[in-house]
């Protein structure tokens, strides 16, 4: 298949993870990715790979942010989709709203929030009527997670919020919300124990796969989705329900 041939499509936080396979699954329908990151080896490691372009970014930046879309934009011309999907995941702190460390606190929120808004502000205007973006949310923001938790329900509400800004631009704006997904993020950060017992508690008794994410993506960013926008989409093995 080759749903995205001829189609530029960013994917910020493309160096590994689910955001590697968001990449990796683009190409291979036909997509030019722009595979933008702050892990310069591992993202260009990537982007060679896939036949794509790698752009040092720091989404929390909004010089940064421009950059990346300037570059992609003046290689490729218009840009048709965006993946918000970078975040200060691995390695993160474990901590309480009432005792994390300020200054991490407004780091973490500046990336895993503000980055999207970032990126946004800086891509929308150099896309294509029909154009397409894809923020990354959790599960976590249904559930008590923190800060964590925290900053993936303001992307729940940043994308109904640019779904309704960019409706008139015919861009549209939803969200994928992985459950416990195997990655090396989630195994640098999230005690074993407390991951085996989220699988536990799981309708489909595993731990979700990088891979299973591609899916909902692809339908997202293609025209099937073409009346679809301001949605969050869970992709969590059934960990949450909602009515």
């Amino acid at each position: 298949m080759s749903r995205f041939e001829n189609k530029t499509i960013i994917v910020t936080g493309a160096a590994g993870g689910i955001g590697e396979a968001y990449a990796r699954g683009l190409a291979a329908e036909g997509a030019t990715v722009v595979v933008a990151d702050v892990n310069d080896e591992a993202g260009q490691k990537v982007a060679d790979d896939i036949g794509g372009l790698y752009v040092h970014c720091d989404v929390s930046d909004p010089e940064s942010a421009q950059q990346l879309a300037d570059t992609a934009a003046q290689t490729y011309g218009v840009i048709h989709g965006l993946v918000n999907n970078a975040a200060i995941y691995g390695g993160m702190k474990l901590d309480f709203l009432i005792t994390v460390p300020w200054d991490y606190y407004k780091k973490f929120m500046a990336v895993n929030l503000d980055g999207a808004l970032n990126v946004t502000r800086a891509v929308y205007p150099k896309m294509t009527e029909g154009g397409a973006i894809v923020n990354q949310s959790s599960t976590a923001a249904w559930l008590y997670s923190g800060f964590y938790g925290l900053a993936k329900a303001g992307v729940n509400n940043l994308t109904f919020q640019l779904a309704t800004e960019l409706g008139g631009n015919d861009i549209r704006v939803n969200a994928i919300a992985p459950g416990p997904t195997d990655t090396e993020a989630t195994r640098t950060t999230t005690p074993k124990e407390m991951v085996e017992d989220m699988v536990k508690q799981l309708p489909l008794k595993r731990f979700g796969k990088a891979e299973d994410h591609v899916g909902m993506l692809m339908f997202l960013l293609s025209d099937e989705a073409g009346w679809i926008t301001g949605q969050i989409f869970n992709v969590d093995g059934g960990q949450v329900y909602r009515a």
